[in-house]
């Protein structure tokens, strides 16, 4: 004799409401052309419930041992709970005790990504920060770029789930799906754009002065009075469009140069506050983890989310400057952070 189906779901749901109706066993299985005992067991097993989890006791770890971990844990910076055990001379402890253990005296945390610095690095950065210590920066306008993909950063797409809940499927594609070059600009409590980049558009020194002659210069510049022209500083990175003969020469010609032309040392995205904003903006437009199905769905959330930044934030930031520049002397050139 073969062995019997077990019960479909269908037919589980159907027993708990005949039995709400009042059905006895017998007629269930009836009802369901089931055997008997198979409808029995069911009712029995659903009226046990579920066995509550016993806890095993944890491995005891001596206070002594519990001080090699938290020195080793010290020393060693994004190891494993393994590496840092077998460090210790520690063995025979689960996987789950050790977490449990660390859980308790650290935190599981992603390295920081930060540009290199070498030496002539530092003395480019402590340069700059001497040259421009005294400078008015709400005088100073802050640009940049930023790409946003269709997909957004990786590892973002991480949360908490209820139990009993599956994690929503997530589309993968190459290069995040594709995505859109944004240029803006902050002075003072101000955002200047956001502009976008043409798709497809590659940008060298002359596709670069051609979108700020389309962009920049003729949508926001020109509106300004002539005091303002005269006292503006407008800062960008050395990006090789950005920093090119053609590209100096051209701004020149606009009346951007000298004094008024401020670029940033190399590797220092810390000392830009504008990449703050893009934080904000990438914050708001990734959040639960969302994705985008074009680029023109991710260019206006990237609008959308630029218009929620009050002037108050900008603000905040423009008016950071003065303390990052005091922090690269303190720390003599290095990193600071954003």
């Amino acid at each position: 004799m073969g062995q019997k189906k077990d019960l479909t779901g269908s037919e589980k749901s159907k027993i708990v409401r005949y039995l709400a109706e009042g059905c006895s066993s017998l007629k269930i299985a009836k009802l369901l052309k089931r055997d008997h005992r198979t409808i029995k067991r069911f009712i029995q097993n659903s009226q046990q419930g579920r066995k509550k989890r016993v806890e095993k006791p944890r491995r005891k770890i001596t206070a002594h041992e519990l001080r090699k971990v938290k020195r080793a844990a010290a020393k060693m910076p994004l190891a494993t709970s393994l590496a840092i055990f077998q460090s210790c001379n520690i063995t025979g402890v689960p996987k789950s005790t050790r977490c449990a253990i660390l859980r308790d005296m650290a935190k599981v945390r992603k390295a920081e990504r930060r540009p290199p610095l070498n030496k002539t690095h530092k003395l480019k950065r402590q340069d700059w920060a001497k040259k421009y210590l005294k400078t008015d920066f709400s005088k100073v306008l802050w640009t940049d770029e930023m790409r946003v993909s269709l997909d957004g950063p990786d590892g973002w797409a991480r949360g908490w789930i209820g139990k009993g809940q599956r994690a929503p499927v997530r589309l993968r594609r190459q290069q995040g799906g594709g995505g859109v070059l944004v240029w803006a600009g902050i002075i003072k409590d101000e955002l200047v754009g956001p502009f976008r980049v043409e798709d497809e558009v590659k940008l060298n020194s002359q596709s670069y002065c051609q979108f700020l002659e389309d962009t920049f210069f003729k949508q926001w510049y020109r509106k300004k009075s002539a005091s303002f022209k005269k006292n503006m500083i407008f800062m960008q990175d050395n990006a090789p469009s950005h920093a090119s003969k053609y590209s100096t020469a051209w701004l020149a010609r606009k009346g951007i140069k000298e004094e008024k032309l401020m670029t940033r040392p190399p590797c220092s995205p810390d000392l830009n506050p504008i990449e703050n904003l893009w934080s904000i903006i990438k914050c708001e437009i990734y959040k639960e983890g969302k994705q985008y199905t074009s680029l023109n769905s991710v260019w206006e959330a990237v609008v959308a989310a630029a218009r929620n930044v009050d002037g108050e934030q900008i603000k905040t930031l423009t008016e950071s400057m003065d303390g990052r520049l005091l922090s690269v002397l303190a720390k003599k050139g290095g990193y600071i952070g954003r």
